[in-house]
């Protein structure tokens, strides 16, 4: 594997421009395989914040214009931690120039950027990336790897959920997150996530018929203000999902679930056993074998550690855990591995696209009230 270095530019420094960075820093230490790379330059709209960006990760320059780190040589990689709709400028004009993309989900605010997005990618033959990063957890792998092995039998049925409640008060403010000119509202936002988590585990969406609704019509316009703006995007959505696998299953995304901070979860259940899985207990995952001694039924705790790849490269003890940087870093080092020559693991655009298409559909299928086909 080429072990020349890797320039990365990221644009944006809030709470996942900050994950990257440290994802990006921590990577070469977990894979010492991978190539070294070089914080060439951060970007923000707000040039102070990228000077102290740069100065407190480590980021030989910082600037107030994303162009001109796309344009800068020494920049390979270009990371985009901009709100939605930012996202298809910035990816586009990185394709263009020849760099490799990571780009934070939802992708774009509709399938048609998303297929743009990823069919200037697969023209250019550039590495895309997209920050689904949950899925990157060992235990993760290893239920799919059990799926793929028939240890839980005929999959029956799938239940997923991500509910958070960022958005449970009324009288939080009006922001980018729920405005429709980034796309659809907690569908993209969380669905987005446990629909990639379903597929990542299953395998294809093939049909959906789905429900969403918008709990609170308006929002105070700014922090504090007594105007308010109308929401238009939806806070919870519940969608009965069929897979290409011949199983069918439930899906929720919520904002709304007060007490909620991460539930990212599933429990799949097949004819010889199930799983349960929250990223709240994210070392997790419980695992019923059917068919034993009564008297000793009952799920067993799989508990993370070195034996899960790779959870030995950042720690050689068992039960001392993962955490959310941790499933970053995983992320950002296969990104890595896979510019420099290694598999391509994602997911990519083209994965993204393919969520993308459920989100969708799921928002058709809602305004029709009927089932639909996700094509």
């Amino acid at each position: 594997m080429p072990k020349r270095d890797i320039g990365i530019g990221l644009i944006g420094t809030g709470f996942m421009g900050k994950a990257h960075a440290f994802a990006y820093r921590a990577a070469k230490a977990a894979y010492p395989d991978i190539p070294t790379v070089r914080l060439r330059m951060v970007a923000d709209v707000n040039a102070e914040a990228a000077a102290k960006a740069a100065d407190q990760y480590g980021f030989e320059s910082s600037t107030g214009d994303w162009r001109a780190l796309i344009a800068d040589p020494a920049v390979d990689v270009v990371s985009i931690t901009t709100p939605n709709t930012l996202h298809k400028e910035m990816a586009l004009a990185a394709i263009a120039a020849g760099k490799h993309v990571h780009c934070e989900k939802p992708l774009s605010p509709n399938l048609a950027d998303s297929a743009e997005m990823m069919k200037a990618a697969k023209a250019k033959g550039v590495v895309t990336q997209v920050g689904f990063n949950y899925i990157k957890n060992p235990l993760l792998k290893l239920a799919r790897d059990m799926v793929a092995a028939g240890e839980l039998g005929e999959i029956t049925n799938f239940r997923g959920i991500h509910a958070e409640d960022y958005m449970h008060d009324p009288d939080a403010p009006y922001t980018w997150r729920i405005d429709p000119v980034g796309g659809p509202g907690v569908i993209a936002d969380l669905g987005s996530h446990i629909i990639c988590m379903a597929r990542f585990l299953l395998g294809p969406i093939t049909d959906v018929n789905a429900d969403v609704e918008t709990i609170f019509e308006s929002r105070p316009s700014s922090r504090g203000s007594k105007d308010r703006t109308p929401v238009l995007v939806d806070d919870i959505a519940r969608l009965l999902v069929r897979f290409e696998r011949g199983c069918g299953g439930t899906l929720e995304a919520n904002w709304m679930a007060t007490g909620r901070k991460m539930q990212l979860a599933f429990e799949l259940s097949g004819t010889k056993g199930s799983l349960v899985f929250t990223q709240e207990r994210l070392n997790e995952l419980h695992f019923y074998k059917a068919g034993g001694e009564a008297r000793h039924m009952g799920f067993t705790k799989l508990e993370a550690g070195p034996q899960h790849f790779p959870y030995g490269q950042f720690c050689v003890a068992g039960g001392h855990q993962l955490g959310f940087n941790d499933l970053k870093t995983i992320e950002m080092a296969e990104f890595l591995s896979a510019i420099a020559g290694g598999p391509r693991q994602g997911p990519d655009f083209a994965e993204a696209y393919e969520i993308q298409k459920v989100v969708e559909a799921a928002i058709e299928s809602s305004r029709q009230q009927k089932r639909l086909k996700v094509t």
